[in-house]
């Protein structure tokens, strides 16, 4: 499969991205799939990056932006809350949809590599001087005349049994012209027989290519991938779980403070204060559930202080900041 660079940008900019970029990096890793990927490729999706990543920042600003106008605006104080969450919640969504320019970055540099020849370029000069796809417009398509060659050139020199496909959103220079954009240039059909070389357009396209040779196993992966996606913790769940675990850990250190006193003493825990601290155990139990309040295990004891780190992590502090 040869992935024009307009589709990498295109799947780089899409939230639902992952849903097609995890199943192709599992089914390269599997080599059930062989990604073509000439450095001409590499290098446009390297070139385009820095832009298209301060596009996609740009457009979650600006979209957040004008709401936070519209609120200050026309909101009261419950607004304002919501706002303080959004502030704390957008940036972490605009790195989650980087995070595909990433993972594409690693699909590309594992891919593997098709090299120009010498016969690529003869044909590519033939392509210009005959004014056929996708040198027929009054435009710099050298890059895309080459690539088309390569591919052509992977297809001939390859196995005969490898069903191979071509993938693009650049209609301009590789589909019918003022026709269906999924169907070639009249002078690329050749390459194309629609058996064991197919042409495909924009992400649907990929869906399709994906779909129609791995079938379920693809489907499955992608559902599967999709129903893993979460949005990131809003600050107030942030706070909230923090909060339930200095409870609880700062609670069962004041148990076991008193039981150690009491124990040098050579006494038990005073009734007065096992009163209370029992009724304390109970509120906390009606709060948050009998299991999630101790005595815990050694493990435990361990597990909800890392719960405890992590969190306060999250909201600034420095690691294993474990203070009650």
């Amino acid at each position: 499969m040869l992935i024009d660079t307009s589709v990498w940008l295109d799947l780089a900019k899409d939230r639902r991205g992952q849903r097609w970029i995890v199943p192709m990096r599992g089914f390269s890793h599997q080599r059930k799939l062989n990604l073509l990927v000439p450095q001409l490729v590499i290098d446009e999706f390297d070139r385009n990056r820095p832009r298209v990543e301060a596009t996609v920042t740009a457009r979650v600003r600006e979209r957040f932006q004008l709401l936070r106008h519209d609120l200050h605006e026309y909101g009261g104080d419950g607004y304002r809350v919501w706002l303080e969450e959004m502030t704390h919640h957008i940036p972490l969504l605009s790195a989650l949809t980087l995070q595909n320019f990433h993972e594409i970055g690693e699909l590309l540099d594992n891919g593997y590599r098709l090299e120009p020849t010498s016969l690529d370029y003869e044909r590519v000069v033939k392509r210009g001087l005959d004014k056929r796809a996708p040198l027929h417009l009054q435009k710099n398509s050298v890059a895309d005349a080459l690539l088309i060659e390569m591919y052509a050139t992977a297809r001939r020199q390859g196995d005969p049994e490898n069903e191979y496909c071509f993938v693009t959103s650049n209609h301009q220079d590789f589909s019918t012209p003022n026709g269906d954009r999924r169907e070639p240039h009249p002078d690329l059909a050749e390459l194309f027989d629609q058996r064991k070389s197919s042409y495909f357009y924009g992400i649907d396209g990929l869906n399709e290519a994906l779909e129609g040779y791995f079938g379920d196993e693809f489907i499955e992966e992608a559902d599967e991938t999709e129903s893993l996606h979460r949005d990131p913790r809003t600050l107030t769940e942030i706070l909230e779980a923090e909060n339930e675990f200095y409870n609880v850990i700062s609670h069962e250190r004041k148990i076991i403070s008193a039981e150690r006193e009491a124990a040098a003493r050579g006494e038990s825990v005073p009734p007065d204060v096992a009163k209370r601290l029992a009724a304390s155990t109970r509120a906390l139990q009606e709060r948050y559930g009998a299991d999630n309040v101790g005595p815990w295990d050694d493990w435990g004891w361990g597990f909800v202080h890392g719960k405890l780190s992590a969190l306060r992590w999250a909201l600034g502090s420095d690691w294993d900041f474990l203070d009650t």
